[in-house]
């Protein structure tokens, strides 16, 4: 529960979070693992005296418990400041190390701005890009994949969930296929970090993108998954942190930060799930008792528990946001990188969403401290907004 209490209509009211796939707060545990680091243990980790060293053992420490998250070896880990730097080592590190001449690229038309952003750009560079489109639940078909590999086909970069819907793909199957056909398989999984298997080697990824700040970590902490044997190279040039692909001195509270909720998320998050799986059923039924007020966008049966993406009838998302944040519940529209722009989600056009519905769309998105009181007052603001009450 995250209230900040408010007055509206002459009466005090408190504030009610559910833009969770945004961002998290930092959870007091993991706050109490960073303080020491702020004040008493402040060693730089590459000094040798024992200032330095107990600080590269926390680093150390914080490496072991992300892999341990995601089925991987600490070596195999390298931090970042976060997701969308992770997505960019992973893929221009990646074709600058071992195919800086082109090569075919492939990816689907509903990713984060990261990787979109970054294919566009490889494409004027002489990459050939294939972007795949999805179905009107929002998933790319197995098959679409294999039909677009080639025999110079060198990336893929399928996301794990939907940051706007929460749909997942099949990545498992995606894995399997990029075995037998010898390209590499990234992974943008800092949306479904925490919610959906992450398991690096059972779903035989290569390259995996996480941040600290979706799972009650610090912001400006992330960590790129390279399966051992593969060559980057680096963004960053200068000291030889992150083993050579990462210069500059490391962030020591904010990845003891990202260690520590790493740890939570192990000892906690089989029952989050269970959480806001619960909350989300609530939410759905609610709103479905209405479909001619409410279109849910994407599937319920493949997606996150603790996301929801549905359109208001005639109304402007804008319009229900301002609305909902002015009695007291903070919703978004979808993506919070993207959260600026005017246009229609790139994501519900690629799933054909119907114009009546594109402009509406709105996303819950629930926390392992949601409460059943905060849905429900939440639906009801929802259903005034619409007209319904």
């Amino acid at each position: 529960m995250i209230n900040n209490d408010f007055l509206c209509e002459g009466k005090t009211m408190e504030r009610i979070y559910l833009d969770y796939a945004a961002t998290t707060p930092v959870d007091k545990r993991v706050l109490d693992a960073m303080m020491p680091y702020m004040t008493t243990e402040f060693g730089n980790p590459s000094s040798l005296h024992a200032f330095g060293q107990k600080a590269r053992a926390a680093v150390q420490t914080a490496r072991d418990r992300v892999a341990a998250t995601i089925g991987a070896e600490g070596r195999e880990i390298l931090f970042t400041a976060g997701g969308t730097e992770a997505d960019n080592l992973a893929l221009f590190g990646y074709l600058r190390a071992n195919c800086p001449e082109g090569g075919h690229l492939i990816t689907t038309a509903v990713e984060h701005a990261a990787v979109l952003r970054s294919f566009e750009f490889l494409r004027t560079k002489g990459y050939d890009v294939t972007v795949l489109p999805v179905n009107k639940e929002g998933r790319v078909s197995i098959e679409s994949v294999k039909n677009a590999l080639k025999d110079d086909t060198v990336l893929v970069s399928i996301m794990a969930a939907n940051n706007e819907t929460g749909t997942l793909q099949p990545i498992r199957a995606v894995g399997e296929l990029l075995q037998e056909h010898g390209a590499v398989l990234h992974v943008d999984a800092v949306q479904g970090f925490g919610w959906t298997d992450t398991n690096v080697k059972r779903l035989h990824i290569d390259l995996l993108s996480v941040a600290s700040h979706k799972i009650y970590g610090p912001k400006g902490a992330g960590a790129l998954y390279i399966r051992d044997g593969i060559q980057l190279a680096p963004d960053l040039i200068g000291g030889p942190q992150e083993r050579n692909l990462r210069a500059g001195t490391e962030n020591v509270p904010a990845l003891v930060g990202f260690g520590k909720a790493c740890e939570l998320l192990q000892l906690e998050g089989k029952e989050r799930i269970k959480h806001a799986a619960c909350l989300k059923r609530y939410i759905v039924e609610q709103l479905g008792q209405r479909p001619d007020l409410y279109h849910v966008n994407g599937t319920l049966n493949d997606s996150l528990p603790n996301i929801i993406n549905f359109s208001v009838a005639r109304k402007d998302r804008t319009i229900v946001l301002i609305s909902a944040d002015r009695q007291g519940i903070a919703l978004s529209a979808g993506s919070a990188c993207e959260s600026g722009a005017a246009q229609p989600s790139h994501v519900l056009e690629a799933m054909q969403t119907e114009a009546q519905w594109l402009t509406g769309s709105v996303r819950i998105s629930l926390g392992k401290d949601t409460t059943e009181s905060e849905v429900r007052r939440a639906v009801e603001v929802i259903r005034r907004i619409a007209g319904e009450e």
